[in-house]
């Protein structure tokens, strides 16, 4: 393993133009490209293809096209859980994503960080990233955006085109940008 990807699996900053990282981003592409290609038929193949690219999909979980996510080992999906169409996992640290979760249309995991104070890193294109967590039997609506190192807990619902900012506990409604809790389920 090189410095750079060695250096973004402990959260550190990195450089994403690694010819490693981008050899591994490269694969990633392809597979995806090659799952959005397939016919609507073509599920065993689909199912291949993600267990190909994946770190792991569980029993029962399946994710319609397009699928966008830039290395894909990173992510994590229990069983019986769904992801819509254009779902975007930015997986540069890993997304792990429980048992019986929905996740809705455009949803976007974004792990990714970048410097803010220091201007001249930003620009020489440094960054890190901070996992995601979501837990069981969670609903996410149309259009969700999880930030970096975010938590959802078990049995909570993202109301539609909220931006999730911080941690959320278990059996909570939250809604809004940034999303916040309007009341317990």
């Amino acid at each position: 393993m090189g410095e750079h990807k060695g250096r973004m699996l402990r959260g550190e900053l990195y450089k994403d133009n690694d010819p490693e990282l981008v050899a591994e981003r490269y694969r990633a592409q392809r597979l995806c490209a090659e799952f959005n290609g397939t016919e609507p038929d073509a599920g065993e193949r689909r199912e291949q293809l993600l267990r190909d690219l994946l770190g792991g999909l569980g029993e029962g979980s399946w994710i319609m096209p397009r699928f966008q996510c830039d290395y894909g080992y990173l992510i994590e999906i229990g069983s019986n859980s769904f992801l819509n169409y254009d779902a975007i996992l930015l997986d540069c640290a890993p997304i792990r994503i429980g048992d019986d979760v929905s996740i809705g249309p455009r949803a976007q995991l974004l792990t990714a960080l970048h410097p803010m104070e220091d201007h001249e890193a930003r620009r020489q294109r440094w960054e890190s990233a901070a996992p995601i967590t979501i837990g069981n039997n969670v609903w996410f609506g149309g259009g969700v955006t999880v930030c970096a190192g975010v938590t959802v807990g078990d049995d909570t619902v993202v109301g539609a085109g909220s931006v999730v900012t911080r941690d959320l506990p278990s059996k909570v409604f939250a809604a809004g940008n940034p999303a916040r809790v309007i009341r317990g389920l």
